[in-house]
């Protein structure tokens, strides 16, 4: 790797022995990937680090070193969302006890965040580009970000740069303010292989569409055609969908951006000369969408259990996918008479895109909340990582996210509204 002047004096110790180790891990990671220089960053940070685990103390420790030494991140940055909360999810003594023994260095991880320059509690999210949150880097931003929603929204969506580095690694880079320059964040690297033609008859599960299009291109990155029309511009109705999609292929793959004929940045600049020249082709119908959703499993203990909560919001909801959620929750229960919903419903969002829907909507948040739904900053995977919760909670989600990552069933969202009312599963969904 080709080092500037300045970047050859800080790994040799000229601005202190802490930055250089900083510098000798970045340069290493970097030449490990073929990186051939490092390049500065712009916008704000961002980390996945969000629990303090035991397996997360050598970062803490790594990260404290930084912090003794006068280091901090070169802007302020936003975490992903904490995970628990004890207010409103994990409200039971026997899950909270489980939770802190679980997280046992969380209030270490969250001092480290404060002396390393992060935001306050308002800005923890997985979702940190909503306009709330403002998290959201202008096209052509290079960054070092790390969790794979938030990755794959800002090089898809917004059209920044970043790699999707790991969890403590991303942090080094944030310090130093460079990261190794390869793979998303150059020209070539951005490129795309496969040509995705979505043929339904009418608008698709995105959720779906997105772990469809993440399985069958595994890391790769897809061009996607036909869905422009469901989607007409990125606007507060759209980001919703694209977050959705987007987060599907990441997970459900390992998918760090994708293009979207007449939608996206880079899409809109270059068109289909992102198309590398031998792509493969894969059409998505109405019979692809099926095949896909019927091979979903059933992974609850038990398989005929009565659903025990809903999480709606992974990754974190937008302040358009609250509005829609409680005007259709506390219209289907008027409509069946219904006061309070039938299983618990987690509404995960920003606290700030929370606070946003309560000065715009207060009544629908007062009727939300007399129904028995409930808004949290939490994480939903952590919930169900809980030592044994598999046991007696049975989940529901409209993630496929939440659905790759955990044991809860995936649902499409009329059906996830049919289960809150009633607390059943509705047949068509069987």
């Amino acid at each position: 790797m080709t080092l500037t002047k300045e970047e050859q004096e800080i790994l040799d110790g000229k601005k202190g022995e802490v930055l250089a180790k900083v510098m000798k891990t970045v340069v290493a990671y970097g030449e490990a990937f073929g990186a051939s220089k490092l390049v500065a960053l712009g916008g704000n940070p961002h980390t996945v680090l969000l629990g303090g685990t035991s397996a997360v103390t050598p970062v803490i420790d790594i990260l404290n070193q930084c912090a003794d030494a006068g280091l901090k991140t070169y802007a302020d940055y936003t975490i992903n969302p904490r995970p628990y909360d004890f207010y409103n999810v994990e409200v039971e003594p026997d899950h909270q006890l489980k939770l802190q023994t679980m997280f046992s260095t969380q209030t270490e991880l969250e001092k480290m965040h404060v002396r390393l320059g992060a935001k306050n509690y308002n800005y923890w999210s997985c979702a940190c580009y909503w306009p709330e949150v403002g998290n959201a880097p202008a096209h052509g931003t290079n960054l070092a970000w790390s969790e794979s929603s938030a990755v794959n929204y800002a090089n898809s969506v917004l059209g920044a740069r970043s790699n999707r580095n790991s969890g403590g690694i991303e942090m080094l880079c944030n310090i130093l303010g460079k990261a190794p320059y390869f793979g998303l964040m150059t020209d070539e690297g951005r490129q795309a292989k496969w040509l995705i033609e979505v043929k339904t008859k009418s608008e698709p599960s995105w959720s779906v569409l997105g772990g469809a299009i993440g399985m069958k291109v595994t890391e790769e990155i897809p061009y996607i055609v036909g869905i422009d029309k469901y989607l007409h511009q990125v606007d507060n109705l759209s980001m919703g969908k694209l977050k959705d999609m987007g987060a599907a292929t990441a997970t459900n793959g390992a998918v760090g951006l994708y293009h979207v004929e007449n939608i996206t940045p880079d899409a809109i600049d270059h068109g289909r000369k992102l198309l590398v020249e031998d792509y493969k082709t894969y059409v998505i119908d109405d019979a692809e969408i099926e095949r896909v959703r019927n091979d979903y499993p059933n992974l609850w203990t038990k398989k005929d259990a009565k659903p025990t909560r809903a999480f709606v919001g992974c990754p974190h909801n937008s302040f358009h996918q609250l509005y829609d959620w409680g005007m259709k929750v506390t219209h289907e229960l008027a409509n069946r008479g219904k006061k309070k919903v039938a299983i618990p419903l987690h509404l995960l969002c920003s606290t700030l895109v929370k606070n946003h829907f309560l000065d715009k909507h207060p009544e629908l948040v007062r009727d939300m909340l007399r129904a028995g739904i409930t808004f949290t900053n939490s994480c939903p995977l952590t919930f169900m990582g809980i030592p044994g919760i598999i046991q007696k909670e049975f989940a529901v989600t409209n993630s496929n996210k939440a659905r790759e990552y955990t044991n809860s069933r995936f649902f499409e969202d009329e059906d996830i509204l049919e289960i809150v009312v009633t607390g059943e599963i509705p047949e068509r969904a069987n």
